[in-house]
């Protein structure tokens, strides 16, 4: 094969890596946990992984070990697709079905919990990656027993918040408000994040109590990780935020990933571009050198 043929095969093969590259997701990684009203995972993570407090956190490291906790934002399915039940049997609602967290579906009465009261709520959930998507945040019905296992049927079917996220969260935190419904006793805030942008979603269960001071005096006060928490324990988590189709966003104020583009098409036809450009110019440079090649 003559010099400038080879060189041009080359040069299409890259270019074909590259597009593959640019348009083929990354394994899904995990993004994000509520930390208002605090969930299971963030409660326990709050307390340390190393040296947890109350009697439920420390039988999670004992059942699971450290790494669910050091792992805290990634209660993830990679695929969902916004096929939830479908993928998530009951009694799995806490731990989306992951065998990693599966303590977090226990059926305890000893979660530290959160006291709230109906009316209007300020729902707070710290995002170490930012995804467009919906969070769907949900309670369980009046009459719920926390000493069984959580099913989609003891949901409420009328979410108590509804909130469309972007790919910009300002401080690292998505802040909305949603209306709790009159409940008494201990409850759990079910809350379902799916990304519009990629087939993954995230889920996390938060334990609250309705009924005042003196219910609240009962219960073990959920606290959620200060950011000297968060960034202590980050070189001990194994989740990973690289991939994802190009869309990554670190925890940014607004206007400094306002102009990230919103697909990873652009910077792959970009790229592609660039490449085809480089092959025609080298197909062009072998012929100037080999006039007679046919």
């Amino acid at each position: 094969m003559p010099s400038y043929r080879r060189t041009s095969a080359v040069a299409a093969s890259a270019l074909s890596a590259a597009a593959l590259v640019g348009l083929t997701p990354a394994t899904a990684g995990a993004h994000g946990a509520v930390f208002n009203p605090v969930s299971r995972v963030a409660a326990c993570y709050a307390e340390g992984p190393e040296t947890p407090k109350s009697q439920v956190c420390k039988d999670l490291v004992a059942d699971s070990g450290t790494q669910p906790l050091y792992d805290w934002n990634e209660v993830n399915i990679a695929n969902a697709d916004g096929q939830h039940q479908a993928l998530i049997p009951d009694g799995k609602l806490c731990s989306a079905n992951r065998a990693k967290y599966r303590a977090l579906d226990w059926a305890r009465t000893d979660w530290p919990a959160t006291a709230v009261a109906a009316g209007s709520f300020d729902f707070k959930v710290r995002a170490t990656a930012a995804h467009s998507g919906t969070m769907t945040v949900y309670i369980t019905k009046a009459g719920f027993d926390p000493t069984q296992p959580l099913k989609w049927s003891d949901l409420d079917a009328t979410p108590v918040a509804v909130y469309n996220t972007t790919r910009t969260a300002t401080d690292g935190y998505y802040n909305f408000t949603g209306t709790l419904p009159a409940r008494t006793g201990r409850h759990i805030v079910y809350k379902v994040w799916q990304r519009n942008d990629s087939p993954e979603a995230f889920y996390s269960c938060s334990d609250v109590t309705f009924g005042g001071a003196a219910a609240a005096q009962t219960q073990v006060k959920a606290h959620a990780p200060t950011e000297a928490k968060i960034a202590a324990g980050a070189d001990l988590s194994t989740v990973s935020h690289a991939g994802h189709g190009g869309d990554e966003q670190a925890p940014a104020l607004s206007a400094e990933t306002a102009a990230a583009p919103t697909s990873p098409l652009p910077l792959a036809l970009a790229g592609a571009g660039a490449l085809a450009a480089f092959a025609g110019g080298t197909l062009l440079l072998g012929r100037r050198r080999n006039p007679s090649a046919s």
